[in-house]
């Protein structure tokens, strides 16, 4: 880290294209940022002065008057300026992208719950490529279709997709049953049943190029061909293809007829539109889909404005951040005015390895179809801002509602709940879910594997849980979850699992509001009362507790139930010999279920990919050995260890 003022660090930057970076005293990076000048740009931050007229430093240089109080904030927090010279503004774009993706910089432009995007992924990589829904786009040798707005369009998409093109929804590198029979997908067509050679390796790899032509928007061209080979089947009087092929002309067809709007004017291209709040602090970007002159679809983004007002900034930023893969690129991208192309152009064009023009328009129906979507982003953006503010007002009430019925001192802001999950005595866990401000926090969620093992005594487990979670909080934990104090506590049950809590506290030396709700009517038990309050059903403070609960009950489940298929699984597995990681996955993409597994003779054994033919038979002579039904119990129990 440089240990130079930051006067200094800003009267040594170039007049130059590049990057800079923001860090502060941590030396963490707060803002990528791209410039023409980096001298101009950077300057445009400051107040005062970095040198006096004699040339020495006048100390450290402030944030500008009417910058953006999260600008603001983050020039008063800068202590070290970092900036890179590039060559050109289309280096400068490349490096401003990469960087954001590396440091993700909390006062940068992005997507709201941008990590969480949903994708078409293809998997080219394998021999009979699947089509899914996935929320990644890293691996190679696999084509990625989005990012989507949300998953509900996937999952509509995909369903579309399973009806007009049936490729296999099994998963695994390669389609399989070892019964030779097809599956039930086959039988209502949505699969061409290549597991059993029904369709050629070169048809179902043709069956999938016409998938990604279809997801690129080339409608015409997909008809065009549909349509030959409808013909070209009857010619030869194959009319079972034939009339597949015509009930996937027709599908493709009416699906085009379905569009918003047609034109024979416009080609493939995309509309951005972009609308920014007054405040600065979120905008909303909509994308609308023309391919071969059908508009496909509209996509609409929430963003993180990060404070800045400047709309041709936010789109720039949005602009590389959802091209980030190339097939999802079109040969024209339309923009608002003001938005300086020539540098996005080239990139763009380098991703899609062809050419990329991104301009305004002046006049016409691109004009037209501009400020349309325009209009969309500022509508969407009011109905977020309206649908924002009545939710706020919803948690209010129902947080001034529980202060009401419970009679505690103020609204409680933090709201912590307690469940407990186990079978029987075993794989027990317990979880802590939060609200705050009457929303879900839930980088605060946190989960207990409980240490208790005298049998199923929830009683026991919840006051583990909290005495746990009390002594963390009293020992002031750095932990920003545990190191809170509650407003109130929740414990999922009555009165015995809330007087368990209630010693673990004690003994914790906390004194927090507590309470119990029992799901069977819904009871509220207090300390210290021996009625339960009965909240009326429709009220709000009862449903935000359901809330709290339910979500708890939710993710103390998930917790068990990996817990438990791990466990059952590799107990199982792990007393086979020869047996790796590596080996135990071989296996379970072979067989599909432990059923199959244990049922399998020596031969099918040995038919395992990737499996030694000596130790497939040493498994299969030490599960017959053991005995299989007991076996066949253990491993059918294990769950989600075997998905």
């Amino acid at each position: 880290m440089g240990t130079e003022p930051l006067r200094d660090q800003l009267a040594a930057l170039p007049d130059a294209p590049g990057v800079y970076l923001f860090r502060d005293a941590d030396d963490r990076v707060m803002y990528v940022g791209k410039a023409k000048s980096l001298r101009k740009r950077v300057f445009s931050y400051f107040e005062a002065p970095v040198r006096g007229p004699d040339g020495a430093g006048e100390g450290r240089p402030g944030p500008k008057a009417g910058l953006h109080p999260r600008i603001g904030e983050m020039v008063s927090r800068a202590e070290r300026l970092e900036a890179l010279v590039v060559n050109s503004e289309q280096e400068a774009l490349i490096l401003e992208g990469n960087l954001i993706t590396t440091h993700r910089p909390p006062f940068n432009v992005k997507l709201r719950d941008d990590k969480s995007y949903p994708y078409i992924g293809i998997s080219l990589d394998e021999a009979y490529p699947r089509v899914y829904f996935t929320r990644e786009r890293h691996r190679r040798d696999r084509v990625y279709f989005g990012p989507f707005s949300s998953a509900s369009k996937v999952r509509e998409t995909l369903s579309l997709i399973g009806k007009i093109f049936p490729s296999r929804p099994c998963e695994g590198t390669e389609p399989g049953r070892p019964s030779g029979i097809p599956c039930l997908d086959y039988h209502i067509k949505r699969c061409m049943a290549p597991c059993v050679d029904y369709i050629s390796l070169q048809d179902y790899r043709h069956l999938i190029d016409q998938i990604i032509a279809f997801l690129s928007g080339r409608y015409r061209g997909l008809e065009q061909e549909l349509e030959q080979q409808m013909r070209a089947a009857a010619e030869d009087q194959r009319f079972e293809d034939a009339a597949t092929f015509r009930n996937r002309l027709n599908a493709v067809r009416h699906l085009m007829e379905r569009q918003l709007m047609s034109s024979d004017s416009l080609e493939s291209l995309d509309v951005l539109g972009v609308a920014v709040d007054d405040d600065g602090e979120a905008a909303n970007v909509q994308v609308l889909q023309v391919r071969d002159g059908v508009l496909g679809d509209r996509q609409s983004f929430f963003v993180d404005a990060a404070g800045s007002s400047d709309a041709v900034t936010i789109l720039e930023q949005f602009v590389m951040e959802y091209y980030a893969l190339g097939m999802a690129i079109p040969p024209l991208v339309v923009v608002p005015f003001g938005m300086e192309t020539t540098g996005i152009e080239a990139v763009l064009a380098e991703r899609r390895q062809a050419g990329v023009e991104v301009r305004a328009s002046e006049r016409g129906e691109k004009r037209r179809m501009q400020e349309l979507a325009e209009r969309n982003a500022r509508l969407a953006l009011d109905q977020d801002r309206a649908r924002a503010a009545r939710t706020r007002e919803r948690r209010t009430a129902a947080l001034g509602d529980l202060q009401r019925a419970l009679g505690l001192d103020a609204p409680p802001m933090r709201i912590e709940c307690f469940d407990i999950s186990n079978l029987g005595a075993t794989y027990a866990v317990a979880s802590m879910t939060v609200l705050n401000a009457g929303a879900p926090d839930r980088k605060h969620y946190r989960s207990f594997t409980m240490r208790y093992d005298g049998g199923p005594d929830d009683f026991a487990r919840m006051e583990e849980a909290i005495g746990r979670r009390m002594a963390r909080l009293a020992g002031g934990d750095p932990d920003a979850s545990l190191g809170a104090t509650p407003s109130l506590v929740v414990i999922d049950g009555g009165k015995g699992q809330l007087g368990a809590a209630q010693r673990a506290m004690r003994d914790a030396g906390i004194d927090v509001p507590m309470i119990g709700l029992a799901k069977q009517q819904e009871e509220v038990f207090v300390p210290g009362r021996s009625e339960p309050i009965l909240l009326p059903e429709d009220s709000p403070g009862l449903k935000l507790l359901q809330q709290v609960r339910d979500e708890a009950h939710r993710f103390a489940l998930r917790h068990h139930r990996g817990r438990r298929g791990k466990g059952m699984t590799a107990s199982a597995m792990d007393s086979l010999p020869g047996i790796g990681p590596a080996r135990r996955r071989a296996i379970l993409r072979h067989f599909g279920s432990p059923e199959r597994f244990l049922a399998a003779t020596r031969e099918e054994m040995e038919a395992v990919p990737g499996l030694p033919p000596k130790v497939a038979r040493d498994i299969y002579e030490h599960l017959n050995k053991t005995g299989g039904p007991d076996q066949v119990e253990t491993l059918a129990g294990s769950g989600n260890g075997w998905s």
